[in-house]
């Protein structure tokens, strides 16, 4: 059996669980989110914690175990709690600025300013003109913003300039060497 998988997820106070079939309706404080379970994988009401459980130990169900409960779990928490990613930006003149809670624009060394507007669920922060917080209660949405504000501009190797992740760290390569 799976390790992760046959881990219970506990449901905190103030979270609602709705099992109807394949569907998984999770509402909480910060949102709500749906999911479709995928293959025989089967999810139960435990009073306040749930089990996802298989059908057999084919191959395909013993994959999509931990999958699944992870899936849920992350559900569970985005609603509760919810997700930040951040963001910081290196260069020189390089800096963000909020343009409300649902935007925020760009200057990374274009002849232009770059805007990127928030979908629904996500919000912008700038606490510094060089740090963005990335929050929202679906872990994917948030990690998927976030991956779209760092393709505006890659960290580059040989100056370390561009937007990354905060903690992430950039190889460097040496630039051209003199004769």
């Amino acid at each position: 059996m799976s390790r992760i998988g046959k881990q219970p997820i506990p449901v905190p106070s103030g979270v609602e669980v709705t099992i109807d079939g394949p569907a998984v309706r999770v509402k909480g404080p910060k949102g709500q989110l749906e999911h479709q379970l995928v293959g025989d994988v089967v999810i139960e009401r435990d009073g306040d914690a749930l089990n996802v459980t298989r059908a057999d130990d084919s191959r395909s169900n013993r994959a999509l175990h931990g999958l699944q409960r992870t899936l849920i779990a992350n559900m569970v928490i985005g609603v509760s709690d919810g997700f930040a990613k951040e963001l910081e930006i290196v260069g020189v003149g390089y800096r963000a600025a909020a343009q409300g809670p649902n935007a925020i624009e760009l200057a990374v060394g274009f002849s232009h300013t770059v805007r990127f507007d928030a979908p629904e669920g996500i919000t912008f922060e700038v606490p510094a003109p060089t740090r963005i917080t990335v929050r929202g209660h679906d872990k994917q949405l948030v990690g998927q913003v976030a991956a779209d504000i760092r393709k505006v501009r890659k960290p580059e190797p040989y100056k370390g300039k561009g937007i990354r992740y905060v903690g992430e760290h950039v190889r460097r390569k040496a630039g051209k060497s003199a004769k």
